[in-house]
């Protein structure tokens, strides 16, 4: 069994000294005439950058380290984890994994509810402060083999429930189609879509439908994937340099991407604070992870392929962004489909966006399987 070795967050002095010197002298831009309706104008992102170089940062990571975090190598690539057990020796273990572009930092407030599960929250390889693989792909079936050997190998679970985002959405239905055995149970806030072959090959208007729309969304909206697919490390070089840069990019996707209305990017902050914005960003900023962390995008992470059906208990909860997803598609691939609802509430960051929420439906479903 690999070494657990604890993990608390220091960044150095002067690593802050240099953030704020460069956030103190950012060049920033006003907004282009006749520019697309975004995730980020240029008056909010002021606010930001103005924040970030004034932000106590000592008093967040303070918070940050409130939570016992680990390091443990997993086949050769360290990974890090935060990892929470409940008083109960035989409460259930429930393995969180983070997507693009947020990190395990915003799905730590999801733990205070909680309480009565064994909860790990896990950076992906190549995230926050995870290596990323030295050699090989970064792609969903290598991180699924990883979380697995973390939780069982390394942490000793002998059976636990899964949860992913975005990028680990697919990550987790592996975990649950390649582990049956292991696998109490899956919830899914991002349900499977099925390969463009399987989606042709539907009969079901409703699905057509629904494929029709997220086909014209991403149109407007998929540019940044193009880009950390087509030129991730010209992207990254620019990223990784620039602060207000970094925190333009990641922000404007928590604006997008989360349950909002309107046209004010900022709206965002009524689910995701900016304090929890800047975390992210910073975690971002310390570790240079910005660049391992497109690996997904250009190495098949984010390219769809047939996968095995999950046949374990499956709780499905669709996302608003996602409001219209057919439930043929999930009683198709999901087996024992034993919950299917559809948000009032929650966007693409559903665990971060209603923690309380989520953690009573997972608490629900947790107790349906006894």
């Amino acid at each position: 069994m690999s070494e657990i070795r604890p993990f608390q967050l220091h960044v150095p002095d002067g690593v802050l000294d240099d953030l704020r010197d460069r956030l103190r002298r950012t060049r920033l831009l006003d907004d282009s005439p006749r520019r697309m309706r975004s995730g980020m104008n240029a008056a909010w992102l002021r606010e930001l950058v103005s924040t970030w170089a004034e932000w106590d940062w000592r008093a967040r990571e303070e918070w940050l380290n409130g939570f016992p975090q680990f390091l443990a190598d997993v086949d050769g690539t360290e990974i890090h984890f935060a990892h929470l057990r409940a008083e109960q020796d035989d409460a259930p273990a429930l393995l969180i994994m983070h997507g693009w572009p947020h990190t395990f930092a915003l799905q730590l407030e999801a733990t205070a509810h909680l309480r009565d599960f064994h909860v790990v929250v896990a950076s992906l390889p190549g995230f926050a402060f995870s290596q990323p693989y030295a050699d090989g792909p970064a792609d969903e079936r290598r991180f699924a083999a990883t979380m697995h050997r973390l939780m069982t190998e390394v942490l000793g679970y002998e059976r636990y429930l899964t949860y992913g985002e975005d990028v680990s959405a697919n990550v987790s239905d592996l975990i649950a189609a390649s582990h049956p055995t292991q696998i109490l149970g899956i919830v899914a806030t991002h349900a499977h879509f099925g390969t463009p072959e399987e989606r042709a090959a539907s009969d079901d208007p409703d699905v057509h439908a629904f494929f029709a729309r997220l086909d014209a969304d991403h149109g407007p909206h998929g540019s940044y994937g193009h880009v950390q697919w087509a030129r991730p490390d010209t992207l990254a070089v620019a990223l990784n340099d620039s602060p207000a840069g970094l925190l333009a990019w990641i922000a404007e996707k928590l604006s997008e991407w989360a349950d909002t209305e309107g046209d004010d990017p900022a709206a965002v902050e009524r689910v995701i604070s900016r304090e929890r914005i800047l975390t992210d960003a910073m975690v971002y900023w310390v570790t240079q992870s910005i660049a391992s962390s497109f690996r997904p995008y250009y190495e098949g992470a984010d390219t769809p392929e047939a996968m095995p059906p999950v046949t374990v208990p499956a709780a499905v909860y669709v996302q608003r962004h996602e409001h219209d997803y057919p439930e043929v598609l999930a009683r198709g691939y999901y087996r024992d489909l034993r919950v299917f609802e559809r948000l009032d509430r929650g966007g693409h960051f559903t665990l971060a966006e209603v923690p309380e929420e989520m953690a009573e439906r997972f608490r629900a479903f947790a107790a349906a399987l006894d």
